[in-house]
């Protein structure tokens, strides 16, 4: 395991790993839960290339992770409550700052990834900033109400240089209306996407939402360093 950098910024916990030469890419990781350690491991155990990774945590998840409302998919759950742009706002004017300040020399390029409603603010982020030339969305939330309108109706900041799109097999099948038209959704951005011109990695992987999320992500991370 790398050694690694914790320090806090915009009421954020920020986790670095530091890469092994100056000058690598930087990627930035937005997290459920934990530190980002488990990603890491699986990035080492399948031979991903040299990057820089900023594991944000202390997420409002529901908030942070979601471009507008949504109301709760069960009893039990949270309604998603739209704060993807002050966020974003927060991770671009300070938390980005804050953890380039602390390495040595400036990245390659810097991407961005995220699982489940990270992956849909991985991509929902690349129609507002064009800081990010790459993005990672693993088992991404596009089941989202809205989201794929919004895409089909709005133009993205840059031309990505690469785009790496995952889910799980099984994820569509459920008897929820929303969740349930995730794959549906999810091959309508890639197609979109490609009739763009923009390289689209797509795999689809064994399983359910909650299958090996970290070796998940460390696939997605290792593509867009390619």
């Amino acid at each position: 395991m790398r050694e690694k950098t914790d320090f806090k910024s915009a009421g954020k916990i920020v986790t670095l790993y530091p890469a092994r030469q100056p000058g690598a890419p930087m990627i930035i990781l937005n997290n459920f839960s934990g530190d980002g350690s488990s990603v890491v491991s699986a990035m080492e155990e399948i031979g991903c290339g040299d990057c820089y990774l900023a594991s944000i945590g202390n997420l409002n998840w529901d908030h942070d992770m979601t471009p507008w409302y949504c109301p709760a998919l069960s009893p039990n759950d949270k309604p998603c409550t739209g704060g993807a742009d002050a966020y974003l706002n927060l991770l671009l004017g300070q938390i980005l700052p804050d953890t380039l300040s602390r390495i040595s020399g400036r990245p390659a390029f810097l991407g961005i990834a995220g699982y489940s409603l990270g992956g849909l603010f991985a991509l929902y982020s690349m129609y507002h900033t064009d800081r990010f030339s790459r993005a990672a969305s693993m088992s991404g939330s596009f089941w989202f109400p809205d989201f794929v309108e919004y895409a089909q109706s709005h133009d993205l900041k840059r031309r990505p240089e690469r785009l790496y799109i995952s889910m799980g097999d099984s994820e569509a099948k459920t008897r929820n209306k929303l969740l349930k038209k995730v794959q549906e959704n999810t091959e309508i951005l890639i197609g979109l996407y490609r009739e763009k011109g923009i390289p689209v990695e797509y795999q689809l992987n064994s399983g359910n939402h909650f299958k090996e999320p970290a070796l998940r992500s460390a696939k997605g991370i290792k593509a867009i360093l390619l």
